[in-house]
């Protein structure tokens, strides 16, 4: 340990000789830190929004669709009741949703339950999110939860359509109005998304999310690599084109070059922080290599056999 740590600051010694940008510093910082050890406690992400997110940009449009393979997510705007009329909300897009997807997600792993308290005021949430709290970030972070409560998500795959709606019910911070004298807020999750959450949530590196918490696109490979990587089976590995990841991320983009450069860039962060991820950039796209999941799974408890016979709980799937 004291050999890799002694590397570790010639190499921040070497770099000080360069002039290198705050951002790339701040990489450098949380990488360093997820090195040299595991998160205290990982964060969770539904396995579908790992594969297939939000949209990044704003948009006039009230459908978007994502496609991975044979998946698609639909995300259509919905509409949330002002006591007097229903007000039209827009699709959620960009890093703020998907943070508080994730801690969402985290908070129903952790408290087994389908019921969070996101705290007693909108301040209170985005500071739990590690959000800044300004003017302009609170306008903007309240638009966001608004339209993310609101939104119908679908799933397809085959022949087969599945409701896969996040939030069932938005009682929180009296969402329609502008008053800071607010009351406790609640935000419950749909039985299925719940059920499903609880079955299949993929571990994330909380230092890595906040790393990464100005770049949709960046969390979207993050988290897209977390689920997928160490699902390689093949030594040889798994081939995607960049027609897939296209397909996957690239919606945005009128243009595959300019998808390409931008990928790129995003993905140069994502690797920092995944320092595991193991991926070769090939001739018209990557090959997916066998990896170690971002957070070590969690070790199975051996229960002594008088234990097991009186119910004894050996494993927790969540963690896995």
């Amino acid at each position: 340990m004291a050999d890799n740590t002694d590397d570790r600051e010639r190499q921040f010694e070497l770099l000080s000789d360069y002039k290198i940008s705050r951002e790339t510093a701040r990489v450098l910082r949380f990488a360093a830190d997820i090195v040299e050890s595991p998160p205290d406690r990982p964060d969770f992400l539904h396995t579908v929004l790992c594969q297939v997110g939000l949209p990044r940009r704003a948009t006039t449009e009230l459908k978007f669709e994502r496609r991975n393979g044979l998946a698609s997510l639909l995300v259509e705007a919905g509409s949330l009741y002002s006591g007097q009329k229903w007000l039209q909300q827009p699709l959620p897009y960009g890093p703020k949703p998907r943070l508080a997807l994730v801690h969402i997600s985290t908070e129903a792993v952790r408290t087994k339950s389908r019921v969070i308290d996101s705290g007693r005021s909108l301040h209170d949430f985005m500071r739990r999110l590690g959000i800044g709290t300004n003017g302009r970030e609170y306008k903007n972070f309240r638009q966001q939860m608004r339209a993310l409560s609101a939104c119908r998500m679908s799933l397809g795959y085959g022949n087969t359509t599945i409701d896969a709606k996040p939030i069932e019910k938005f009682s929180t911070w009296n969402a329609l109005e502008e008053e800071h004298d607010l009351d406790e807020g609640v935000i419950e999750l749909t039985s299925k998304f719940y059920d499903s959450l609880v079955d299949s949530a993929v571990p994330l590196d909380p230092r890595a999310l906040a790393c990464l918490q100005g770049s949709s696109l960046a969390l979207d490979i993050y988290t897209w690599l977390s689920h997928r990587l160490h699902r390689v089976s093949r030594i040889s590995g798994d081939r995607v084109t960049w027609s897939n990841l296209a397909d996957q991320f690239g919606q945005e983009y009128s243009e595959i070059k300019d998808f390409k450069k931008t990928f790129q860039k995003a993905l140069v962060q994502v690797r920092a922080v995944y320092p595991d991820a193991r991926l070769d950039e090939v001739r018209g796209g990557y090959i997916l290599l066998p990896s170690k999941p971002p957070v070590p799974p969690m070790p199975s408890i051996v229960v002594p056999q008088r234990m097991a016979l009186i119910g004894g709980t050996t494993h927790d799937r969540s963690r896995d």
